[in-house]
């Protein structure tokens, strides 16, 4: 597929998915999503692929305003069939992300709002700039949240932010969003490029298929004896990698692992 306003590159083991519309404040219309839904599929296709990073492209001034709403508006009658399909490309890139071997991390500069937010929600983790911000957004155009956000802020942050943050539409600040633990690391602007992508390389860097396993794990979706079952299934997975046994043999000799992703 020919990528163009999500471009794609990988360089040593780390995708980098590089959202381009920096006009349209990268607000996510068909296009875009339809993008970022091939880029999830080339990402778990490519087995050099070890992290995923998720920034603007760099003459961007926000991270992603939301949805498109020109477009929406533009579609008239037919912006529910619009948004059925914008979302069905949406969720499915947002699945394979949080389904992937390779940790997903999000560069947020700017806003994050609506779909951007939901969007950067989702990741494995994020770091922002320190004039980040994040807003939900959906009611006040009078919608409601897509993007996962239903699902993986509750987790985060708990139900009764979660519904602060949808119905209210405040803006959190880089400080709040760290505080909720909405990020993981808050950046001057200026170093948000070098640190996001040296916090990828590190994880391109570590045990890639032991990752996906506790991912699945992390992500949850069966009671205390299930996940307890796939508890053990999982390690039992994991020890059988060359990373894992590479990594108890280094720890053995009290040597530094060194894994490649196998």
């Amino acid at each position: 597929m020919e990528f163009e306003n999500v471009l794609y590159e990988v360089r040593d083991n780390v995708a980098h998915l590089t959202l381009n519309r920096p006009k349209a404040a990268n607000a996510m219309n068909l296009p875009l999503a339809r993008e970022l839904a091939y880029a999830a599929m080339e990402c778990g296709e490519d087995p050099s692929v070890r992290a995923v990073l998720i920034k603007a492209a760099p003459e961007s001034k926000l991270f992603c305003a939301g949805g498109d709403l020109r477009s929406f508006a533009d579609a008239g009658d037919r912006t529910p069939i619009l948004l059925k399909e914008l979302t069905m490309y949406l969720h499915a890139a947002i699945s394979r992300f949080a389904r992937l071997r390779a940790p997903v991390i999000a560069a947020v500069n700017g806003a994050a709002a609506g779909a951007g937010f939901s969007l950067a929600a989702s990741t494995d983790l994020a770091i922002c700039g320190e004039s980040s911000t994040f807003t939900m957004a959906y009611t006040a155009a009078g919608l409601s949240p897509d993007g996962s956000s239903t699902f993986f802020l509750p987790r985060v942050i708990g139900r009764r932010r979660t519904l602060e943050l949808m119905i209210s539409n405040r803006r959190l600040s880089a400080t709040e969003a760290l505080d909720w633990g909405l990020v993981n690391r808050v950046v001057p602007d200026a170093d948000l490029a070098v640190e996001s992508e040296k916090l990828a390389a590190t994880l391109a860097a570590g045990p890639t298929e032991a990752f996906g396993i506790l991912k699945k794990l992390v992500l949850g979706e069966e009671s205390l004896e299930g996940q307890m079952e796939l508890e053990a299934r999982g390690i039992a997975d994991a020890a059988r990698t060359a990373d894992a046994r590479g990594a108890i043999a280094a720890f053995l000799e009290k040597k530094r692992p060194q894994f490649d992703g196998r």
